[in-house]
C-alpha cells in the first residue's frame, strides 16, 4: 500500500526532508537577449529608437488607437438610448449648434391652417476605408414624406454627377497630370434657402420646456426635405458662378474656371466635391472661395469617393472597391465559401424554372442591389449581373446558386478594379456587339458596349433590348444606335474639358450593320425597326462616328453580352485595362 501511494521508482529513496534545487548557472544558449547588455530602464526602453513605442508613435497608430477609445461603436437604435451616452449627446448638440450658427429656423406659434412636419434622429458610425471609426454622426432629419406638393415644396429636381462623368473626370487627371482633391461642407443642406413655408416639431430629447407647443419655422433645408437637394445645388451654383467659374453646357455638375493655359475642373455629386487643376495655385484659391462661404469638414487628396476607393499613384490611378466587396462577402456570409473562376458558367442555363424551388425574394433582390451597385467599378461582373436581375420577381433555388457563383468569383478576386496608367494617348475609341435572343425569357437580344479614353475605359453598358429581333443584323444595329447615344455624350462632355472628338471609331464584327449604316439602299431589310434607332445613319453622315470592322475574338464588347470560360473571360478582362495589386 505504501508503494501504491506514490508513482516514484521504488528504487529511488524519497528524502525525509524535501529539498530545494536552485540552479545558479544558466546555460548561455537559454538566455533571451544579450547576456552582455546593461539593465535598460523604462524611461530607456522608450526612447530607443527600435521600442515599440516609438515605431507606434512614428506610423500614426498610436492616435488612431487613442482617437478609437473615445468613440462609441455601436450606433443607437432611439434617442432615448443615445441620451444616455456622452459621445452622442455631444455629436447631437454638435448638430443643433450647426443649425444656430447658420440661422436654419426660428421658434414660433404654429399659425392656423398648418401642419408641422415631424423630426427624428439619426445615428452612424463613420468610418474609413480600412473599417477604423472616425467620428460619430448624429443627423437630424425631416419625415419629408408627410410634405404636401404645392404647399410645402414645388419643383424639386437638383443635377447630380453621373458616375461615368466621375470616371472621365479621373482619366482626364491622369492624362493631363495633376492630383485629384475632395473637400466635405459641413452640413451642407443648412445653406439652402428655403423659399416655402415650413413647420417642423422640435428635436426630440431637446424640446423647450418653456415652449413645450411651439414648432420650428424653416429658413434653410434640412436633411429629408424634398427640395433640400435643389436648394443646395442653387447655393453652391451662384457661388461659383459669381467667382469667375463657368458650368457646363452639357453637365450641370461641372464647372470650369480657365486662367491661361491652366484649367480648374470642380465636379460636384450633391455635398461631395472633387477638384483638381494644371497649377496647384488655383486649387489653393478655390479652397479659399468654398471656405469663404462654407464650412469644410474633409479636405485632402482624392482617395474615397461615393464608396469607390481611389489610389492616386506616380504612373497613374487605381480605381476599385475592395472594401465594398469585404463588406458585402460578411453581410451574405459568403467568406467561407470557395472561390470560382469566372462570375457565370459558360452552359449557365438560366431560365425561369417554374418548377424550382422559390427562395426568400427580398434577399435575393437585395444581393443583386448589392452587386449592381458593386459594377461602377467591376464591368467584369456586368453581364452576369444582369442576368441575374431578370429573375427578381420570382427567383428560384438555380438562380440563387448563379447569384452566388459571383459573389464566390468576387472572392477570389476583392482587389480587382480600373486602372488609369499616365500616358500620352488620349484618343476616344468604343466597340459594340450583341447576342441574338439570349433572353430565355422573352427572347429578346442584349446590347453591350463600352468606351475608352487610351486604355481607360470609362464607360460600359450592358442592357436588354426593348424589342425582340428578327435576325443578327437587327440585333447589331440596335446595339450599335444604343452605344452611339454613349459616344455623343462623351463627345460633348469632353467640349467642356478643351477637347473636340470627331469622327470616333465606334467597333463592330458585323458586316451587315456596316451596310445598312453606310448605305441607304438597304433601308429594305430595315423597315420593321424602330425610328429611334436610325439616328446612327445621321450620326455617321456627319463624321461624328465611324463604323470599322473588327473580328469577333478582339471585340471587347463580348464581355458584356455573354459568357465565356475562364481563359477567355480573364484574356478579356486583361485588354478592357482592370488591374489586380496582388
Amino acid at each position: 500500500m505504501g508503494e501504491l501511494s506514490t508513482n516514484i521508482d521504488p528504487e529511488i529513496q524519497e528524502p525525509i526532508v524535501p529539498e530545494t534545487r536552485v540552479h545558479r548557472n544558466h546555460p548561455i544558449d537559454n538566455i533571451i537577449g544579450d547576456p552582455n547588455a546593461g539593465v535598460q530602464t523604462r524611461h530607456r526602453t522608450i526612447t530607443e529608437n527600435t521600442s515599440l513605442y516609438t515605431e507606434i508613435l512614428d506610423t500614426g497608430v498610436m492616435e488612431t488607437c487613442l482617437h478609437a477609445v473615445f468613440m462609441y461603436q455601436l450606433e443607437p437604435k432611439n434617442v432615448k438610448e443615445a441620451l444616455t451616452d456622452n459621445c452622442w449627446i455631444e455629436a447631437m448638440q454638435d448638430e443643433l449648434s450647426q443649425f444656430q450658427k447658420l440661422h436654419a429656423w426660428n421658434l414660433v406659434e404654429l399659425p392656423k391652417g398648418f401642419q408641422p412636419i415631424g423630426t427624428r434622429w439619426v445615428f452612424k458610425c463613420k468610418t474609413d476605408d480600412r473599417h477604423v471609426f472616425v467620428k460619430n454622426k448624429a443627423r437630424l432629419v425631416v419625415h419629408g414624406f408627410y410634405q404636401q406638393e404645392g404647399l410645402d415644396y414645388t419643383e424639386v429636381y437638383a443635377p447630380v454627377a453621373r458616375i461615368e462623368a466621375i470616371r472621365l473626370f479621373l482619366a482626364y487627371a491622369t492624362y493631363v497630370g495633376f492630383k485629384v482633391y475632395q473637400l466635405d461642407v459641413k452640413s451642407a443642406f443648412l445653406y439652402g434657402k428655403v423659399h416655402e413655408e415650413v413647420y417642423v416639431t422640435q428635436p426630440p430629447g431637446f424640446e423647450d420646456p418653456h415652449n413645450i407647443n411651439k414648432v420650428y419655422k424653416l429658413d434653410k433645408a434640412l436633411y429629408g426635405l424634398h427640395q433640400a437637394p435643389r436648394a443646395w445645388y442653387e447655393t453652391l451654383s451662384k457661388h461659383l458662378l459669381s467667382n469667375g467659374f463657368d458650368r457646363g453646357q452639357i453637365d450641370s455638375t461641372l464647372f470650369i474656371r480657365k486662367a491661361g493655359g491652366d484649367i480648374l475642373l470642380v465636379q460636384v455629386y450633391v455635398d461631395d466635391i472633387i477638384f483638381g487643376s494644371t497649377n496647384e495655385g488655383m486649387c489653393r484659391e478655390f479652397e479659399q472661395v468654398m471656405k469663404s462661404k462654407f464650412e469644410m469638414s474633409n479636405m485632402g487628396e482624392l482617395s474615397f469617393f461615393l464608396g469607390l476607393q481611389v489610389s492616386q499613384r506616380e504612373d497613374g490611378i487605381y480605381l476599385h472597391q475592395t472594401k465594398y466587396v469585404q463588406d458585402i462577402l460578411s453581410k451574405y456570409k459568403m467568406n467561407d465559401s470557395s472561390t470560382y473562376g469566372t462570375p457565370i458558367p459558360v452552359n449557365h442555363g438560366l431560365h425561369p424554372d417554374k418548377d424550382g424551388k422559390d427562395v426568400d425574394s427580398r434577399l435575393y433582390r437585395r444581393m443583386i442591389g448589392s452587386l449592381m451597385y458593386l459594377t461602377a467599378s467591376r464591368p467584369d461582373i456586368m453581364f452576369a449581373v444582369c442576368l441575374c436581375s431578370r429573375f427578381q420577381s420570382q427567383p428560384k433555388e438555380s438562380h440563387m446558386i448563379a447569384v452566388k457563383i459571383i459573389f464566390r468569383y468576387l472572392k477570389g478576386k476583392p482587389r480587382l478594379g480600373l486602372w488609369y496608367s499616365k500616358q500620352q494617348s488620349f484618343d476616344f475609341k468604343a466597340y459594340t456587339d450583341s447576342d441574338y435572343g439570349g433572353c430565355n425569357l422573352d427572347r429578346k437580344s442584349t446590347c453591350g458596349g463600352c468606351q475608352f479614353l487610351g486604355d481607360r475605359l470609362v464607360s460600359w453598358q450592358c442592357k436588354k433590348q426593348s424589342t425582340v429581333s428578327v435576325s443578327t443584323c437587327e440585333a447589331e444595329y440596335i446595339a450599335a444606335a444604343s452605344s452611339c447615344s454613349q459616344i455623343l455624350w462623351i463627345q460633348q462632355q469632353l467640349r467642356d474639358y478643351g477637347l473636340n472628338f470627331t469622327g470616333t471609331p465606334l467597333f463592330i464584327d458585323n458586316n451587315a450593320t456596316m451596310s445598312i449604316t453606310n448605305n441607304p439602299v438597304k433601308h429594305s431589310k430595315t423597315k420593321h425597326t424602330e425610328i429611334r434607332h436610325h439616328f446612327i445613319r445621321d450620326c455617321a453622315e456627319k463624321h461624328l462616328i465611324e463604323l470599322v470592322k473588327v473580328h469577333t475574338d478582339d471585340n471587347l464588347a463580348d464581355l458584356f453580352t455573354k459568357a465565356f470560360d475562364r481563359s477567355r473571360f480573364e484574356h478579356l478582362v486583361n485588354l478592357i485595362g482592370m488591374f489586380n495589386p496582388e
